[in-house]
């Protein structure tokens, strides 16, 4: 809490004006039993109908102004927790933007949109209520203490009882119920993972015909949340109960004494009413306190959650190296480039070198799972390397701030993600200024525009959420148009035209040879005849380089390049 609350300023003077209106709404409220006794006392008592008229439309008076002040402190309090809410919900969002890849798959999908979505509403909710009742509250009780003892003698020293119960009772629950809040978070982003699953993951459920097992393993989750709210449930109604018995036998208590002192005539009738409401409002004064108060162990939990997204450090920081003061234009290089993902206790990649220049074309080959995406993934700084250096335009990445570093690119990432809106918008992602004849251009290229010509709406035709109305080879060309639109000096292509047919892939390669012009080009390719022309071909077998040259040069010189060769291509056409 004291993370958020130091990184989302609460507005001071919204604060104080709030604080003036629940005061003046509270002396309203302990006005009221006052001008009641006095009614009882001197006005039916005394059969004065005049003084019961005039007390009657004071009352009334309090009451109506009361109602107004409380309607605009409750709509403050609601307008600063939603302001809160939004900072806070924009800085959580922000710090997730600036994650690198490590930090995004330690936290997770599920668990990011549940931090940043309900954690954040419950904080909201929280910060609400204590606004509202949290300051309101402990005024009631203060006041209502100072008129009972002024009103009801010893009738009052029930509270001295009564209160400490209530307290006693109202904090063993809270302190029981606090166990099981961070317990729901974690159980909820368990939910949360397995629901994400299955909504991205559909058509394969359908295909494999496990819809049964899917929904075992939901039920299993969501049947362990269940029995832990269930048994949170059952200790939080443990607090209604004991509110109740406190109430009864306090309102008990003061009716008896009150009756006795009544009839021996210490104390009036009317006082004793008086007496009687305000030991009430202490009593639901401190009731209130402790349902904002039962709220606390969640909002804490929550905002544990949400200052463990804040306070992460992003592991890729920015450099101060100056992008214009490089000296040299679309080179990449790699120096001896250790890698091994976050968690995982063998590297991926194994002592990396290699140079790629302007106007070149390096593509990387060689058995699934081998690193050949790793590789990539170290050049705009997705990662970064344990040992070694990554070299852009004869400079270490990490020299570069990362937004100058990155600019310098054009990437296309192995899954292809396309964004809800259109065809337009999508390709302006590598181009915001792009004009209709930018989108032409990048199109044909792409030999994307033989299906944008197609559509209805052509380029203005809209694009599912991740691009699902589109197949898998329209997603890709998608992709690699909108990485075209960009006119980066360093194209990276991570196995993007795996989903093309032979045809389709030729004709792509050849419009991006003449396209590219001085621009460096490194891709991952699965298929000998995507990297055929390359300039240089990397074989990647178990993280490290076995083979580096040219499809000639590797035939003879690399058993590893020359099997997959043959497999693809035949002995014949070797």
């Amino acid at each position: 809490m004291k993370t958020i609350l130091s990184k989302t300023r609460l507005k001071g003077r919204q604060i104080v004006l709030l604080s003036v209106l629940v005061l003046a709404a509270a002396v309203g409220e302990m006005l009221l039993p006052s001008l009641l006794a006095q009614m009882i006392n001197d006005g039916v008592a005394a059969s004065s109908e005049n003084l019961i008229l005039i007390l009657a439309l004071v009352m009334a008076s309090i009451t109506a102004l009361a109602c107004a002040v409380n309607f605009l402190s409750v709509r403050i309090s609601s307008r600063i927790s939603t302001d809160f809410a939004a900072e806070l919900r924009s800085q959580v969002f922000d710090a997730v933007q600036g994650f690198s890849a490590a930090e995004l798959d330690r936290f997770g999908t599920a668990s990011l949109v549940t931090r940043s979505t309900l954690d954040i509403t419950n904080v909201q909710n929280f910060l609400t209520m204590l606004l509202r009742i949290g300051i309101l509250a402990p005024m009631m009780a203060i006041a209502g203490l100072v008129f009972s003892s002024a009103t009801g003698g010893q009738v009052s020293s029930v509270l001295s009882v009564a209160i400490p119960v209530l307290l006693l009772g109202c904090g063993g629950v809270i302190a029981l119920a606090s166990r099981y809040s961070v317990k729901l978070r974690q159980k909820l982003d368990r939910i949360n993972q397995l629901f994400l699953e299955s909504l991205e993951g559909v058509r394969v459920i359908r295909a494999f015909n496990k819809q049964q097992e899917e929904s075992r393993r939901f039920n299993e989750a969501n049947g362990d949340y269940s029995s832990t709210a269930m048994a949170s449930g059952r200790v939080t109604s443990l607090l209604l109960p004991l509110i109740n018995v406190v109430f009864g036998v306090t309102t008990a208590a003061v009716l008896g004494l009150g009756a006795h002192y009544v009839e021996t005539g210490v104390m009036e009738v009317g006082s004793l009413v008086a007496n009687s409401q305000y030991i009430s409002m202490v009593l639901m004064s401190v009731m209130m306190l402790a349902l904002v108060v039962m709220m606390f162990p969640t909002a804490y939990a929550c905002s544990k959650r949400i200052a463990e997204v804040l306070n992460t450090e992003p592991g890729i920081r920015d450099g101060s190296f100056p992008l214009e003061e490089r000296p040299l234009r679309s080179t990449v290089e790699f120096r001896h480039v250790t890698f091994a993902y976050p968690g995982t206790q063998e590297p991926i990649l194994k002592d990396i070198s290699f140079e790629a220049h302007a106007g070149e074309t390096t593509a990387i080959i060689g058995g699934t799972g081998r690193g050949k995406s790793s590789i990539l993934k170290l050049i705009p700084r997705l990662y970064d390397p344990l040992f070694g250096e990554v070299l852009i335009d004869g400079v270490n990445a990490k020299e570069y701030k990362i937004e100058e570093l990155r600019s310098l690119m054009g990437y296309v990432p192995q899954k292809n993600v396309l964004f809800s809106g259109d065809i337009a918008s999508n390709l302006n992602f590598g181009k915001e200024t792009g004009t209709e004849q930018d989108w032409k251009e990048a199109a044909e290229i792409a030999c994307a525009d033989e299906f944008i010509r197609k559509k209805p709406e052509g380029y203005h035709d809209p694009i599912a959420q991740g691009g699902s109305n589109l197949s898998g080879g329209q997603r890709q060309r998608m992709a690699i148009a909108r990485a075209i639109m960009k006119k980066p000096e360093i194209y990276i292509f991570d196995d993007s035209f795996s989903a093309l047919d032979m045809k389709t892939d030729q004709t792509l390669r050849r419009n991006l040879k003449s396209a590219v012009g001085d621009a460096t080009v490194i891709m991952v390719a699965q298929r000998i005849s995507t990297v055929l022309d390359a300039d240089r071909i990397l074989v990647i077998d178990n993280g490290m380089i076995v083979g580096q040259g040219t499809h000639r040069e590797l035939l003879e010189s690399c058993p590893l390049y020359r099997d997959i060769a043959e497999i693809q291509l035949g002995k014949e056409a070797i």
